[in-house]
């Protein structure tokens, strides 16, 4: 591969599995790409039948990494044509980032020509501390591009008033963050309800626009999803697509 998205984050429930998802079908678009649900608790995105997710089993019986699954995991990223895209468990964080730094993941997938990109999913509301906990990890401890995804779904991703841009944590390592892309809160009542009958289908966007489970003002406010989200990924420097 020529490069790989993984989406990672300490807290649960913040959607990973969406922006997953969401990165999947944007790179479809352009390249070639393998998706790979590592997630031992909610495997979600590999229910996304049209992304051909693999499910990797990271965890052994003693919850610990199971170090020839994950072995597996990076030779196919480093062996497969296109680009890669991981959605990575909230159990499995921790581990995860120990076995990347330990390791050495990050300079081997470099070695061999993969630039590695971390998309890091952030909420507001009570869940920011731990969001922001789980950035701070990431930039600190891999050496790599960093997406960062803020989502409004619980609350407007704020301290103190100030925005994402103002944080401690973006000021000290905006040189590793190559972008970031806002997933707002739109109105629960139409858009929300939408989104949510999408994702509890776990269908794309491609399929939303032929399922007779949407009528066309749904299809239509989920394509303004999708190009607004996708309008947001077009600003970011991704290898995908690139001659």
């Amino acid at each position: 591969m020529k490069e790989v998205h993984v989406v990672a984050q300490g807290k649960g429930g913040v959607g990973k599995s969406f922006s997953s998802s969401l990165i999947a079908q944007y790179l479809k678009g352009k390249e070639q790409v393998y998706c790979f649900d590592t997630d031992p608790v909610n495997p979600t995105f590999s229910r996304y039948k049209d992304l051909s997710p693999q499910v990797i089993k990271l965890l052994n019986e003693s919850n610990n990494i199971d170090s020839r699954n994950f072995d597996s995991l990076i030779e196919q990223l480093i062996e497969l044509p296109g680009v890669g895209v991981v959605d990575n468990g909230a159990a499995t964080f921790v581990p995860l980032m120990s076995y990347m730094a330990e390791n050495h993941v990050p300079e081997l997938l470099a070695e061999s020509g993969v630039r590695l990109i971390m998309h890091v999913p952030l909420n507001g509301g009570q869940a920011l501390e731990d969001c922001l906990a789980g950035l701070s990890q990431t930039l600190r401890s891999i050496p790599a591009d960093v997406v960062v995804w803020l989502n409004d779904h619980q609350g407007k991703v704020l301290k103190d008033d100030k925005s994402f841009t103002d944080f401690k944590v973006y000021k000290d390592n905006k040189d590793k963050i190559i972008g970031i892309i806002h997933i707002p809160n739109r109105n629960p009542d139409t858009y929300g309800k939408d989104i949510e009958h999408m994702t509890g289908l776990n269908l794309t966007f491609n399929e939303v626009a032929t399922s007779p489970e949407f009528t066309l003002m749904p299809r239509q406010r989920l394509r303004t999803v999708q190009r607004d989200i996708f309008e947001q990924l077009d600003k970011v420097p991704f290898l995908a697509g690139q001659e």
